[in-house]
């Protein structure tokens, strides 16, 4: 069981080094920034969260309501998904456009005052996910989804095994998943949870928060926010994990906070508008959590 979606900042490079500071023993988990799941899913494919709470939220009403699709009715969302993934060998750049701009985009307005995705909305958005420039999710000034097709010979489109185990573990009666802001999450952690930020990344130069790790929205109040809701929870007794770039302000806000410490770890950068950006990087995981032994950080 993996993610399947792309999205950026994905986690599926630093799950070596995330794994370090997941403790032995903890309460319920808590992943307030959800995008594609990486660590969730490592957590439940090797029995971590097999009989643990796993609340999973994000700001994304287009993510969250692919989800939940994908929960409720996986097999529809497979058969969908496979048809477009048929009519996508025949002519790439024409079915691509053609599902954005006459499919998807026309289907999402009509449904823009609803959470619910239907399966055929989920397996479209799945599909411009898997096919689209770097997997990028991105809209227009009108709201549109409007990320050009990706140059990509044979892209896995539609892999029913991995849905069906995704389906599967989504639909465990202990796994809540929501549509929710990030600070959502002091309504629900408790002592001795474990709760894992992957915020979108305060940007390291000028340039950087158009290369994917920074989303519109996320300001720099919103890191200090993050970083205030982080304490409080360590102070009732949360295990908090947090990744982050190595920005001067991530640097500034965390060198002297009580009870964490920021460990550099190395990771791959797979989506960059320059692909000059691509490759390995230095970011952070701050942590409560002591980590143990492993890759150095």
């Amino acid at each position: 069981m993996r993610p399947f979606l792309k999205w950026a900042g994905g986690k599926r490079q630093l799950l070596a080094q995330l794994r370090r500071f997941i403790p032995e023993n903890f309460g319920a988990y808590h992943e307030p920034f959800l995008g594609s799941g990486a660590l969730f899913f490592d957590l439940r494919a090797r029995g971590v969260l097999q009989d643990r709470a796993a609340h999973l939220t994000d700001t994304n009403v287009d993510l969250i309501g692919c989800y939940a699709a994908v929960r409720d009715e996986v097999e529809a969302v497979i058969a969908a998904l496979q048809t477009l993934e048929r009519a996508h060998r025949l002519d790439q750049d024409a079915h691509y456009y053609r599902v954005r701009d006459e499919l998807f985009n026309p289907a999402r307005e009509a449904q823009s005052s609803s959470l619910r995705y239907s399966p055929e909305l989920a397996a479209m958005f799945i599909y411009l996910n898997r096919t689209g420039f770097n997997g990028l999710f991105r809209l227009n000034s009108r709201g549109a989804f409007n990320v050009p097709v990706g140059r990509y010979d044979k892209p896995t489109i539609c892999d029913a095994a991995n849905l069906r185990a995704v389906a599967a573990a989504l639909s465990a009666s202990h796994i809540g998943i929501q549509q929710a802001p990030y600070e959502s999450v002091l309504e629900r952690a408790r002592t001795g949870d474990l709760v894992y930020f992957d915020p979108p990344y305060a940007p390291v130069s000028a340039t950087a928060r158009f290369t994917s790790y920074t989303a519109d929205g996320f300001s720099d109040q919103d890191q200090m926010r993050l970083q205030q809701i982080a304490h409080e929870l360590i102070e009732r007794g949360c295990r908090v994990v947090i990744s982050n770039s190595t920005a001067t302000l991530v640097q500034d806000l965390y060198r002297n906070a009580p009870g964490v410490r920021a460990y550099k770890v190395a990771a791959k950068r797979a989506i960059n508008s320059d692909s000059r950006g691509r490759g390995v990087v230095m970011e952070y995981i701050i942590s409560n959590v002591k980590p143990a032994q492993g890759p150095s950080a």
